[in-house]
């Protein structure tokens, strides 16, 4: 995301050379990215690295990406965990899938 933000603004800036009312939009663009686009981030990376500083050493489930092999491990364990289950609980689902992967 962040390089995207990065190319626009560069191209909004050249843009600006003919007429300035390009390098307000590069600011403009510039501003909403640090408001709104990095914060989120850090404070998804934040949580994920605090979790993983914890006593538990569960990570933040949702796809974060892992902050150490251990965090990795634990979120690996707790999918194949799901993926037995979901075989247990759904066995005629769980071939059906199988079926059409190996297609």
């Amino acid at each position: 995301m962040g390089t995207i933000v990065i190319s626009g603004t560069v191209v909004l800036v050249v843009f600006g050379f003919g007429n300035h009312v390009w390098w307000l939009a590069a600011v403009a663009v510039l501003f909403l990215y640090l408001q709104y686009g990095r914060d989120s981030s850090s404070s998804s990376s934040s949580s994920s690295s605090a979790s993983s500083s914890s006593a538990a050493g569960s990570s933040s489930g949702g796809g974060a990406t892992p902050t150490s092999y251990r965090a990795y491990r634990d979120r690996r364990d707790k999918q194949a965990r799901w993926e037995r289950r979901y075989q247990r609980e759904r066995p005629l689902e769980s071939r059906r899938q199988a079926r059409e992967k190996s297609k």
